[in-house]
Formats: C-alpha cells, structure tokens, sequence
C-alpha cells in the first residue's frame, strides 16, 4: 500500500473572513482551497471507507432478491415461502440493533464495524456450503448475516458523529448512504451476470471474498477518533473538534458503564417519530428492495436480467440525490435554517414523494414507466438521511447508538411485516398493485406524524426534564 504520508491533509490556514475589497479572483481561489482541503481531508476518507462497507452490507443483502427466482423455481416455493426466505435475513437483523448500538456506544464505531464485516461476509461466503446440506442451514446463514449486519448504521452514525463537525454530518451521511445504495445497483446488476457464468451462488462467495479484503484495509487505515490518527494534520483536527458538540467516551468511567435509560428515551414524543420514521423507511425500502425483480417478472414478464436492470437504476438515483440532500441540508443549516425545520423538510420529502410515485407506479403500463415511477419513489426517499437518521446524532448524541438499534429494530419488525406481507397479498390476492396502495397511505401517515412530533434539538433523557 502507499505511504499514508501521500495521503495526508494540508495543514491549510484558517479562511478568514473576506475583506470588502478582496477581489473575486481571491475569493475563488479561498474557495478552491476549501474544496480542495475537504476532498483531501482524512475525514472524506473515513465517510468513503463507511461507503464502501455499506456497499458491501447491501449487496450481500440484494443477492438473494436476484437469486430467489431461481431457488424459487428449483425447488418449487410458493411466493409465500419465498417471502420467508426474503425475510429470513431480517429475523438475525432484528435480533442485533439494540445490542450492536449499545457495542457502537462502549466500544466505538471502528471496532464495531470491523467485526460486524468480517460476520457477515463469512456468513455471506458459506452460503454455498450450507445450502448444499440443508435449507436449514441455508437460512441459518441469511439470519447470520442480518446479525452482523445490525450493527453496520450504528456504527457509521457513531463514526460520522466523532469525526465531521455538525454542518457537515449530513453530507457525511450522504456519501455512506450513497455507497449503501450502490450495494443495491452492484448486486442487482452484476448477480444475474455472475450466477450465467459461475451458478446460482457465485455472487455469494465473490462478495463474501471483498469483505474480507475491506476489513484488512479498514483497520490500519481508519482511527476511531480524529484525536487518534496519526497522519490528520492540526488544522483538521481543530476544525473538527471546534465544529461539533461531540460526548467523548470515557472508557471504564460510570457513565459509560450504566445502563441506557430505555424508560427516559421511550418516554419523548422526538423518539417516537424516530422510531416510526425508521419503520417506514424499511417498510418501504425492503419490500421494494425484495420484491421488484418478482414484480417486473411476474407483472411485465421480463427475463430475470431485464428485471435486473428495471429493479437497479432506483437505486442510483437514491445514491444521487442521498448525497444532493446531505448537501443541500447542511447548507440550509448554515444560512440559518432552523434544525427542526430543516429535518422536517426533508423527512417530509422523504415520505410523501415515494407515496404519490408508488401510486403513479400502479398506473403504468410499460416496464420502462414502472422503473422511472420506481426511480422517483426511491430517489425521493433518500431525502430521509438527511431527516430521520441524521437526527439520531442531534437529540441524544450520547445515547446515539442504542436509540438507532431501537428504531431500528422497530423498522426490522416493520419490515418483516412488510416483505412476509407481500408474498401472503401476491398469494391471496395475485397482484401487487393493492399491497402497493396500502405502502402509500402508510407513507402519508408517518410524514403527517413525524411532523407534529420530531425535533432537531439536543432532548433531555438523563436530567428529570
């Protein structure tokens, strides 16, 4: 590998402020010089190594939605059955939330993370093997993997708190999630065209391999904290600690020690509208996620490669506009955006866009209509990175970690309902277009309760307030 030195920020000066009769040649090159410093910072370098780990998170996760036609045809499952294999990954990820975010909280995110990679690409990579002896065995590993993979967002919440300053947590956000959303394109696209050439579970041990391989990068190159790394120059490390309200970890201290207040949290309204923002989110997200090859196949009859592509390009866009939201958030903060209002906006976004395009989506009538209405629904949706997991960090940063896992185990439950409830709606009814309906009345719902009762201010859960 090369020198980490190659690599490391330049100890750039502070900007001042720009004197009246500073010339706009000056104030562009002030400019570039930011640009350039942000791009080269050891900070970007983190949020990329948490897209990349995301990435790999997703695309574990989407190669059973490309391989499930197949199994499904092998083996002659019903889409009931289908939709509990589909689900299977998420009865280990409901189990880890709420452990791996209290983890996220004692341990930090770093060591979190690398663990939690290193599970679920094994559990990934002997999915051949397991299926070759029992369908048991087979499911063993999915729910293995949705174990380990509970505790990738806690931790890069965890990381994106300790290392960027406030104005710049949403962009953050954004490029991890965006790497999360091309997992979804990478294992979409590039499944059908491994499983031609290597069978059905080819993909399974070819991403299992690259897991490995973040985990041997992710450990030397990454500190948990700025303070730690030893090539961040003085001047980021400033910039950072001056920017951001961050509750450093006292390893071994009573107050890491204690138990999370789980009555304080679950008593404010603000953890509420996380809690039911985040099941949306999943309720939506999984059942896109799993059941739209099995859509464009069973409604438009295209072939599993074509249903491939359809069921891919969202989520490029959601990767897209992820990060134009991220930016456009931290930049409506620094105007002078109220936090509240800025979360809400987004969140708002976030939910009603995808509702009104799923419901376009029933009316379609060609593949290519249904995919550009699919494309709206999950580009809008990404507006929520920067509402509803964003504000995790901002009204419990201390507590971050375990009141991620515990929205996010209500969205596992939602999206277990989801994606199980699909299949028995598909079986009972032999459509998908009502299931679809249903999705944006739920979508409405929550957008209508986040914005009653979600903030972005700092919420007491340790005082008596």
């Amino acid at each position: 590998m090369p020198s980490p030195h190659l690599f490391r920020s330049p100890a750039c000066p502070p900007r001042a402020p720009t004197p009246p009769g500073l010339s706009a040649a000056a104030g562009g090159e002030a400019q570039a010089a930011a640009v350039a410093e942000f791009v080269t910072s050891e900070r970007v370098k983190v949020a990329a190594m948490l897209g990349l780990a995301l990435a790999l998170c997703n695309a574990d996760r989407v190669v059973m939605s490309v391989a499930i036609v197949p199994l499904s045809q092998a083996y002659g499952w019903t889409p009931s059955f289908a939709g509990v294999v589909q689900s299977s990954f998420l009865w280990g990820y409901l189990m880890s939330p709420i452990i791996g975010g209290a983890l996220v909280d004692y341990y930090g995110g770093k060591r979190v993370m690398a663990y939690g990679v290193a599970l679920w690409s094994l559990a990934t990579f002997l999915s051949p093997w397991a299926a070759g002896r029992s369908i048991w065995l087979f499911l063993f590993t999915r729910v293995l993997l949705g174990i380990a993979e509970g505790v990738a967002l806690p931790s890069m919440n965890n990381m994106v708190l300790r290392w960027f300053p406030r104005t710049e947590r949403s962009s953050a956000v954004g490029i991890a999630m965006a790497g999360f959303q091309l997992g979804n394109t990478i294992g979409l696209l590039l499944s059908p065209i491994i499983m031609s050439r290597t069978g059905i579970f080819g993909p399974f041990v070819i991403f299992g391999l690259f897991g490995f391989l973040w985990v041997l990068v992710w450990i030397p190159a990454i500190s948990g904290t700025p303070g730690e790394h030893a090539q961040i120059s003085a001047y980021e490390l400033k910039y950072i600690t001056k920017g951001q309200k961050l509750v450093k970890p006292q390893i071994g201290s009573e107050k890491t020690k204690k138990v999370p207040p789980f009555s304080k949290l679950l008593s404010k309204w603000p953890t509420w509208a996380l809690i039911c923002a985040n099941a949306m989110h999943s309720w939506g997200y999984f059942v896109i996620l799993s059941w739209m090859p099995v859509y464009f196949k069973t409604i438009y009859h295209v072939n599993l490669r074509e249903a491939a592509w359809f069921s891919a390009l969202p989520w490029v866009m959601m990767a897209v506009l992820g990060y134009v939201a991220g930016v456009v958030s931290d930049m409506l903060i620094r105007n002078g955006t109220d936090i509240t209002l800025t979360r809400k906006i987004m969140q708002s976004i976030g939910f009603l866009g995808p509702g009104i395009a799923l419901l376009c989506l029933n009316a379609a009538k060609s593949p290519i209509i249904a995919s550009a209405w699919l494309t709206v629904a999950v580009g809008l949706k990404s507006f929520g990175h920067s509402g509803f997991l964003v504000n995790l960090q901002e009204i419990a940063p201390q507590y971050a970690g375990v009141l991620h896992g515990m929205s996010n185990t209500a969205g596992t439950f939602a999206a277990i309902l989801g994606t199980i409830g699909a299949g028995f709606f598909v079986d009972r009814m032999g459509s998908f277009r009502g299931f679809l309906i249903l999705t944006s009345l739920l979508y409405f719902s929550s957008a209508l309760f986040w914005d009653i009762f979600a903030t972005g201010e700092r919420v007491d859960f340790d005082g008596t307030g």
